[in-house]
């Protein structure tokens, strides 16, 4: 058994080319890594804690769109909505939906005063918070928005969401009710496709939601067709899921003998917990799309070796400085990621320690691109090479403060001059113009070929 499962880990994380088709194998590799995702508990634990922000901020976020779609006259659809989210749930999602409801019109926004009313705007926004910051941890965004776009974003979502949403399912309802479409579902063949269409609009209403989280709330550009891929992922597994859920809660008659009056709030629980895991699967699914370099063997961030970031940071020196040469467009951090096969996470380790010995500078566009922070030729190749070795070195745990024997400060130091002299006064100038003229020789094809 042991070595079966060895020849299957060798054919699809071999360093050799894998009998698999390319498409084929990145699937596969897919569907490993997200399952080790979910075995490994972060997205369970992410999951977990945006269960327990729901049951703190759904009322107050139910109550701002209440009060939006009062302004506009269709508040009355808030049941209708809640009724069709807790639908999984039968007797007991109805009855936790007319609850809300009537705890919502209870609410007079009027009397809560100034505090009170931007405590209940905070609540609702610590949703939003929360789930983007579960996003920037699937994408491996370090650093969230700044404080004045996060607060624009999240009011244009509470405000505008709610009208949108509405404002489709209306439009849907009315143009079903046109007397033309009536007329065509009159037909046998149009009916049953209309029919068939109509069976389909919860997949896609549910598959253009995630798409547009995964798009929106992560603090980074994510593409349309990787979003899109996890909104796929995402809505089929919901759509699943409440039909699996909803069998489960028929049989489920021990929960009520089990915990009496709190069966209703674990059961709301446990459906809350599986359409936040849901949310988070779809997006690790457009991260992997979107970033393929992320598909290795053991999960979670890679690191590099001290040989990897020597190799990394002067191929990252070297087009830096060669673009520059050649006056051509510098490269941003995904152009980076795409050239170099180095997942973002790692690579950003690089450039900030190139960064901080001022050796490269990015500019202000968005998003911003690097360039050499001075002359090439005033830039050795021993001092890239230096500064990406020291790289993540702090002042409490670095070679001077780590005491060692007399004979291994003399061999690293022997090693150290060995590199010194093998490259010499080697400047970054000189570095990419030998790797433009070797490009350039390779673009050159024989006449006799």
């Amino acid at each position: 058994m042991s070595d079966f499962l060895k020849r299957i880990d060798k054919v699809v994380w071999g360093v050799q080319e894998s009998p698999l088709k390319p498409r084929v194998l990145r699937v596969v590799r897919t569907v490993l890594v997200l399952s080790h995702d979910l075995a490994r508990g972060q997205l369970t634990l992410r999951a977990m804690g945006l269960v327990y922000t729901t049951l703190l901020s759904i009322v107050p976020l139910l109550a701002l769109s209440f009060s939006v779609l009062k302004a506009f006259g269709v508040y009355n659809q808030i049941l209708p909505m809640l009724l069709n989210f807790l639908s999984p749930l039968g007797e007991k999602g109805e009855e936790i939906a007319h609850s809300i409801v009537q705890f919502i019109e209870k609410m007079n926004v009027g009397v809560l005063g100034a505090v009170g009313l931007a405590l209940l705007v905070y609540t609702s926004i610590s949703l939003m918070q929360k789930i983007e910051e579960s996003l920037n941890h699937i994408w491996h965004i370090p650093r969230p928005r700044p404080l004045g776009e996060r607060f624009s974003r999240y009011i244009s979502v509470l405000m505008v969401g709610p009208i949108l949403v509405f404002s489709a399912l209306g439009i849907t309802a009315t143009v079903m009710n046109v007397e033309v479409v009536r007329e065509l579902l009159a037909i046998d063949v149009l009916g049953q496709t209309i029919q068939a269409v109509s069976r389909l609009i919860p997949y896609l209403l549910v598959i253009s939601a995630f798409t547009f989280v995964y798009i929106f709330i992560p603090n980074t550009r994510v593409r349309f067709v990787p979003a899109l891929l996890g909104g796929i992922a995402g809505g089929i597994a919901w759509q699943t899921a409440g039909w699996a859920f909803a069998t489960f809660v028929v049989s489920s008659n021990q929960y009520a003998a089990i915990y009496s009056g709190l069966a209703i709030l674990i059961l709301f629980m446990i459906w809350l917990y599986l359409n936040w895991l849901i949310l988070l699967f779809g997006a690790s699914v457009a991260f992997y799309v979107q970033h393929p370099e992320y598909l290795y063997a053991g999960g979670g961030e890679p690191r590099l070796s001290n040989r990897m970031r020597e190799r990394v940071g002067l191929s990252v020196m070297s087009l830096v400085a060669g673009r520059f040469i050649a006056g051509e467009r510098m490269p941003s951090l995904l152009e980076f990621t795409r050239l170099l096969g180095v997942p973002m996470h790692a690579l950003e380790v690089i450039l900030d320690a190139l960064e901080s010995r001022e050796l490269i500078m990015q500019s202000s566009d968005d998003p911003p691109v690097y360039m050499p922070a001075r002359d090439p030729s005033l830039i050795s190749v021993t001092q890239v090479i230096e500064t990406v070795r020291a790289a993540g070195e702090e002042r409490f745990l670095s070679p001077e403060g780590l005491p060692a024997p007399q004979p291994v400060d003399d061999l690293l130091g022997r090693v150290q001059q060995a590199v010194e002299s093998s490259v010499g006064e080697m400047t970054l100038r000189e570095l990419a113009a030998q790797g433009t003229e070797c490009a350039r020789q390779d673009r050159v094809v024989p006449k006799d070929q």
